[in-house]
């Protein structure tokens, strides 16, 4: 039922929902309300009293637009519509008193703080600023926090505006931080100095209107207006978040979100935000080749060349295709790899997802449904280290009210959950319940790689569907590759594959660090990092990262995402997509694109909804037999959220955040 009122604001006339803010109706009409404590994600606070506006014919005092509701006001004397002024005198004489209260106790720390350029109330204080302070009192001061590796505090430029506050609990799901004490001692801090225990932690930075909060390890290296910004996408986890890369000249200086309702919401994980020294450490930037046991440098011909008389030898050949690898690059590596009478698999941790079954191996769920969810049901799922951001969605639905089920090991979800069981076999018992009472509800089951990369996985998933259909549910496979979906959608799969690779005599490997590959096989890597691949390669062939190339990515719910080459590969490493086709034109066997545009018209052509950038597909699929379940607990794949990939490897903060986080899960001993 539409509430639909009418307001006057300033002099325009407008129709709004009744259950809009005054901030958002105004907002609606395209005027924009200063504000420091309000934010679109987070609950209302109404405490920096930024956003006042005046209420016509209300009290001879201004109002906070934040707190109150457009179906809260009253009508004129006459019942003609509410009306509101942004910009009278009385808005503006109240908008420069809050800005001198705030600005009493702010120190002077613009031209050395780390968020100059980028600060809300620096833009502030130039519209209702002034240029001189009435107080000679002395400023207070307070101790800096220490909230561990990621994120620098000076405390003393807060204002209190209580985002971060609100964001930890509401959001992150931890309650470290808070606000103690009254008047003007009241500050934010954390509950007995701890560090902040979140791998969502780093969004507070972003939050932050002031630089009391600000990025340690991009501290003091860049200014905002020196980067150069390109939109791209995430490849740290299956989610697709949109995120903003900022570089200066070939270096990557940090990575910001980009706000995209249908994914990351406005967060990205600690992991996306701080992974960037990983891009810089460990390159390979040059071709390699093993003689005598060991690697010795080389040319790209000479590198070309042996692989080429490799591969063109091969009895049995395989190519593996990684977990951050581009679609145009597992596209190319199958046509190859085929070409030569080989075969590829993408689901190199044994996943057992079927093949051409979008409905199954993505799933018929959207992101977004979580949000309307009244029930979820994780199976071999534990999103918080395997997605963060979505785990941050399943706790505001959960917030709403939506009831959650685990099956599987119960984590520490940040949200209260219902463990049904550990076991994988009590879905057979509900398969033969009544699900009259949930199929009327919204739902959404999710499955992860914890239940798939069982040896009964493919019978998990065949349960999960059945009862994804029984109880109308979405399902949703809750990917850990950022490649996998993508690889999956170009068919780099094989039914023989796994066994294949065991047997076979010359691998080509695009990049996937997390198999282990027997001794016997001649191993070409292709890839960005000297990781696990690149210490068992006979040939090694230096390609891009993720923000090094232009590559399509399809994220966990099927949606085609483009990302942007932001800087260039070091050294002589170049697009993985070029590298497969200058090996295809050595070996005589030249792939038909000689351009990146060529070559999407022909991945596009193969398989049409690739072509359908940020629109997530309706997924089709015949439902799967079901199989016999084995008894064993599921658990999550991921041991270490820190270090999933070759570039999180690589980093040093990674290192040190995967090291205290092993510290704070080891049991204190009390001195005796």
């Amino acid at each position: 039922m539409s509430t639909m009122r009418k307001l006057v604001i300033d002099g325009q006339e407008v129709e709004v929902e009744g259950a809009l803010t005054l901030i958002q109706a105004c907002e609606e009409v395209g005027i924009e309300i200063p504000r420091f404590c309000y934010h679109e994600r987070l609950s209302i606070a109404g405490n920096c009293r930024m956003c006042l506006v005046e209420v016509v014919g209300g009290p001879p005092k201004p109002a906070a637009s934040c707190a109150m509701q457009v179906k809260d006001m009253r009508p004129g004397r006459n019942g003609e519509p509410p009306e509101i002024k942004t910009n009278s005198p009385m808005v503006k004489k109240a908008r420069e008193g809050v800005m001198e209260f705030l600005l009493i106790n702010h120190p002077l720390d613009c031209p050395i703080c780390d968020q100059g350029g980028e600060c809300d109330l620096q833009d502030q204080a130039m519209a209702y600023g002034v240029d001189f302070s009435r107080f000679r009192e002395p400023k207070r001061a307070t101790d800096d926090l220490d909230l561990g590796p990621l994120v620098e505090t000076h405390m003393t430029r807060c204002i209190s505006c209580t985002r971060c506050v609100r964001f930890t609990t509401e959001v992150a799901g931890i309650a470290q931080m808070g606000q103690t004490g009254r008047g003007e001692d009241a500050e934010i801090t954390s509950y007995l100095g701890e560090t902040l225990d979140s791998n969502l932690q780093g969004n507070i930075i972003d939050l932050c209107p002031v630089g009391a909060l600000v990025s340690k390890p991009y501290a003091f290296t860049a200014r905002p207006w020196e980067l150069t910004k390109t939109e791209s996408v995430d490849v740290m986890d299956a989610l697709g978040s949109s995120i903003r890369v900022d570089t200066k000249g070939r270096e990557v200086m940090r990575f910001l979100p980009l706000n995209h309702d249908g994914t990351n919401e406005e967060w990205i994980s600690d992991k996306t935000r701080f992974v960037w020294d990983g891009l810089r450490r460990q390159r390979l930037d040059k071709p390699y080749i093993r003689e005598n046991g060991k690697l010795r440098p080389a040319t790209w011909p000479e590198a070309l060349g042996k692989s080429a008389e490799a591969i063109k030898g091969a009895s049995n050949l395989a190519g593996l295709v990684g977990d951050l690898a581009p679609v145009e690059a597992a596209y190319a590596l199958k046509e190859l790899v085929e070409g030569q009478g080989g075969i590829v698999e993408c689901r190199t941790d044994g996943a057992k997802l079927p093949t051409g079954n979008r409905a199954a191996y993505v799933g018929t769920a959207a992101i977004e449904d979580i949000d309307g969810a009244e029930a979820i049901m994780l199976i071999g799922a534990n999103p918080r280290v395997e997605a963060p951001v979505l785990n941050a969605r399943i706790r505001k639905a959960w917030a709403r009210g939506a009831n959650v089920g685990v099956i599987g090991e119960m984590p520490d979800l940040t949200y209260e959950a219902n463990h049904i069981g550990t076991d994988a076999t009590i879905m057979t018992d509900l398969l033969k319940r009544d699900h009259s009472d949930v199929a009327e509800k919204p739902s959404v089951i999710i499955v992860g790689m914890g239940a798939l990369t069982r040896g009964d996985g493919a019978a998990i998933l065949a349960a999960a569907q059945a009862l994804a259909e029984s109880t109308k549910s979405g399902l949703m496979v809750s990917h850990t590759a950022a490649g996998r979906v993508g690889a999956m959608d170009v068919g780099a799969t094989n039914p023989d594959a796994m066994a294949a690779i065991g047997n076979a005599d010359v691998i080509y490997n695009l990049g996937a660090d997390e198999v282990e590959i027997a001794d016997g096989a001649f191993v070409i890597y292709q890839g960005s990092h000297g990781d696990r691949g690149a210490h068992r390669a006979d040939v090694i062939l230096p390609g891009a990262a993720y923000t090094e190339e232009p590559g399509l990515f399809v994220n966990m719910e099927g949606r085609p995402q483009l990302a942007a080459r932001a800087s260039f590969a070091p050294g002589e490493a170049k697009e993985n997509w070029a590298i497969l086709r200058a090996l295809s034109g050595e070996m005589g066997a030249t792939l038909p694109y000689d351009s990146i545009t060529a070559l999407r018209s022909a991945i596009v052509k193969a398989h049409p909804h690739l072509g359908d950038i940020d629109v997530v597909a309706e997924n089709t699929g015949a439902a799967l037999e079901q199989g016999k379940m084995e008894s064993g607990a599921l658990t999550s794949p991921i041991t270490d959220f820190y270090l999933t990939n070759p570039i999180a490897r690589a980093s040093q903060l990674m290192a040190e955040l995967s090291a205290n986080a092993k510290a704070r899960k080891t049991e204190a001993l009390a001195a005796e």
